[in-house]
Parts: C-alpha cells; sequence; structure tokens
C-alpha cells in the first residue's frame, strides 16, 4: 500500500502467541499491507477486546487476524462485536496441542463466522486476508499474483533439478 495505512488488525491471546503470530506480520509487510498489532485476551481483557472490535472500521481495519490457543475464544469474540471478516488462527498449545483452538475456533454459531486457519497457520491467514483485500486493492491483487508465480518458477526449478540429477 502506498500510505501503508493499517488495514488488517492483528490480535492475539497472549505474548506468548508472538512467535507464531510475527509469521502473519511477515507475510502483509512482504505483501505491502499496512496492519495493527495488539495482545487482547477475550477471557482476562474482554472488554477492551470488545472495543478493540467495536472500533475497528472506524479506524480503517478492513479484515481482523486472531490467534489464540486453548480454549481459543479470541476469534469468536471479535467476530461477535463487529462484521469485518475475521480469520481465527488456532495455535498449538496445552495437552491437546492445538486441537481445542481448532474446534473452538471453527464451530462458530450461524452468522457470526470466522474464517479459521490451520493450527499455527498464521502465514496463511495473511494471504487469506490479503485475498479478501485484493477486491478492493489492486496493488494486494498483484502482489499475491507475483507472489504465486515466483512460488510456482521456484517449484518448477526445484523439480528440474530433481529430474536432472536423477537421471
Amino acid at each position: 500500500m502506498k500510505d501503508k495505512k493499517s488495514l488488517v488488525g492483528i490480535v492475539m491471546g497472549s505474548e506468548s502467541d508472538l512467535p507464531i503470530m510475527k509469521k502473519t506480520a511477515e507475510v502483509l509487510k512482504e505483501m505491502g499491507v499496512g496492519y495493527e498489532m495488539r495482545i487482547s485476551s477475550a477471557h482476562r481483557t474482554p472488554q477492551e477486546t470488545a472495543a478493540y472490535a467495536r472500533s475497528a472500521r472506524q479506524r480503517g481495519i478492513e479484515v481482523i487476524i486472531a490467534g489464540a490457543g486453548m480454549a481459543a475464544h479470541l476469534a469468536g469474540a471479535i467476530a461477535a462485536c463487529t462484521t469485518l471478516p475475521v480469520i481465527g488462527v488456532p495455535l498449538k498449545s496445552g495437552e491437546l496441542n492445538g486441537v481445542d483452538a481448532l474446534y473452538s475456533t471453527v464451530q462458530m454459531p450461524t452468522g457470526i463466522p470466522v474464517a479459521t486457519v490451520a493450527i499455527n497457520g498464521a502465514a496463511n491467514a495473511a494471504y487469506l486476508a490479503c485475498s479478501i483485500l485484493s477486491i478492493k486493492y489492486t496493488e494486494i491483487k498483484t502482489a499475491l499474483d507475483e507472489k504465486r508465480e515466483r512460488t510456482r518458477v521456484k517449484l518448477l526449478e526445484k523439480s528440474e533439478a530433481i529430474q536432472t540429477t536423477s537421471i
């Protein structure tokens, strides 16, 4: 984005989620998409989390990505307070290694959707946010197209190298 205004809000339930959620920020930066990042817990700071979600649109946020582990109510709590697209990132933690977070994130009631990526799928959450934004912003569409082409060429080069050395 030319002005780098924040279009994506990245929210995580605790500081321990930061190593995974940084991957979201890295992809958005690579795609040229401005973002804001914060820690806000659905359980420990529920009023602040709701206020964040309710005010996001007015601040220019167009997509929210929420990462949390274990009970993972963060994405759902945010989706309950806004009609912006919300993407949930279930994080691997606890005894169930993220399966509980996956179920908590994906099993939303009708009318309060949360798009959900794989456990620890923070990078894909960013790519999904970019896909959503690419409907409106041609420069994001171009960045996505270029990224996919680079990925395609890289894979073909690796395939070629394997074929050449296998013979």
